[in-house]
């Protein structure tokens, strides 16, 4: 389960940050080079992906759906001084919740 959740977070990372540095250097004009590079950190994201110890395509991306919408809000803070409510916070949990019901259940 540890490398299982090292493996979302990292993910996140690739993804988020990637998704990030588009952002960056399309909206806020800091050029090309920023959207090579968060292309790059995007496509890692679908490598990163393919290491879950779990075989099943849907349930690893379903499951990491949960992490990516808490992972950007983390980063939204981090990043760019978001202020989440709490309404955020609740769906952010209600999400991580979701993750380890479909991930880490147990099933026959």
């Amino acid at each position: 389960m540890a490398r299982s959740v090292l493996l979302f977070l990292l993910a996140a990372l690739a993804e988020i940050g990637g998704a990030w540095l588009v952002w960056q250097g399309v909206r806020e004009h800091r050029g090309p080079l920023w959207v090579g590079v968060g292309v790059l950190a995007l496509g890692a994201y679908g490598f990163v992906a393919t290491l879950q110890p779990d075989p099943n395509f849907g349930r690893i991306l379903a499951a990491y759906g949960g992490v990516f919408v808490a992972g950007s809000l983390a980063w939204g803070i981090v990043a760019d001084g978001f202020r989440p409510d709490r309404f955020d916070y609740l769906g952010a949990a209600i999400c991580l919740i979701g993750v380890g019901i479909i991930m880490y259940a147990p099933r026959g």
